[in-house]
């Protein structure tokens, strides 16, 4: 294929591909925790560590992960002592973190709105081969949180009080799907965008619900629904030289009009093979009793 003749498209497929994994592997669990929207709160997060990666000339992808993270962590700990106020800091959390990053890569000397939009959007051409590198350690990262504990969390993010009961540590596994999220947001920002990613870690899995009714059915669809967009998504940027990010979400969005039009179908066809299942139900037995004799009396 022409497409893999050139370094920066196959340094963009293998970030695509790791992408489509990982955004719904988390995005399963906040969906089950009814926190769909975090990933967009921590995309705003990270523009202040891209920004400060320009200004202090590191790495944008690693600056915005500590930073990400952190704020992932400050959430947390909002939701937990937050009570009434928790809204409020939260939204200045969120706004503040896009105002520092604006700031701090205008300030930079190397920095610029260009740069800006091709982290907040996605942009192909600027996929680094240091980017590659940070990205698949990150993603091996959510990888094996999301894979290697997943009772653990499905647990905690289907009922804290009943995990906290059976004894799991839900504060630490709390904080542990927070920072799972943060890196995922980190690792998809160069391929979607930090303004786009939460849509890939969020519709995947709500497409995939349509279909299936186990969470291990609903983590493999998702994770191929995400890998399909990613690299269809990708590749069409490349042809019809289009954002990637929005391609992507876009096609995400059409995966999941088309599995819920045929999930339709498919759960009548499942309640008919269900009632075709059932034993017919037998007739009641009439008991005729039996009748009495004369002498048969009471006492006779």
């Amino acid at each position: 294929m022409e497409i893999l003749n050139y370094a920066f498209m196959q340094r963009a497929l293998l970030a695509a591909v790791l992408v489509g994994i990982t955004a719904p592997a988390v995005g399963i669990y906040l969906v089950q925790r009814r926190q769909a929207l975090m990933g967009d709160g921590i995309g705003h997060v990270a523009m202040t560590g891209v920004g400060l990666g320009f200004l202090l000339t590191w790495s944008p992808v690693w600056m915005a992960t500590l930073v990400s993270v952190l704020g992932a962590v400050l959430m947390e700990l909002i939701r937990w002592y937050g009570k009434t106020r928790g809204d409020i800091a939260l939204a200045m959390l969120f706004y503040g973190g896009m105002a520092g990053g604006v700031m701090f890569i205008n300030l930079a000397p190397t920095g610029s709105n260009a740069n800006l939009t091709s982290y907040l959007f996605g942009s192909l051409s600027t996929v680094s081969e240091s980017d590659v590198t940070a990205i698949c350690l990150l993603a091996a990262f959510v990888v094996l949180v999301t894979i290697g504990l997943r009772r653990q969390l499905f647990a905690v993010s289907q009922d804290e009080e009943f995990a906290r009961v059976t004894g799991l540590p839900v504060r630490a596994l709390n904080l542990l799907t927070a920072v799972t999220a943060a890196v995922t947001v980190t690792v998809a920002m160069r391929v979607v965008g930090l303004l786009l990613v939460s849509a890939l870690m969020v519709v995947p899995v709500a497409a995939a619900q349509q279909l299936t009714r186990s969470f291990a059915a609903t983590f493999a669809v998702s994770v191929a629904v995400g890998v399909t967009v990613t690299i269809s998504g990708t590749v069409t940027s490349y042809y019809q030289d289009v954002p990637p990010g929005a391609t992507i979400v876009l096609l995400t969005i059409g995966a999941f009009v088309l599995l819920t039009a045929l999930a339709a179908p498919l759960a009548r066809r499942r309640a008919r093979a269900a009632t075709a299942a059932q034993p017919t139900a037998e007739p009641a037995e009439c008991k005729i009793p039996a009748t009495r004799g004369a002498g048969d009396e009471i006492g006779v």
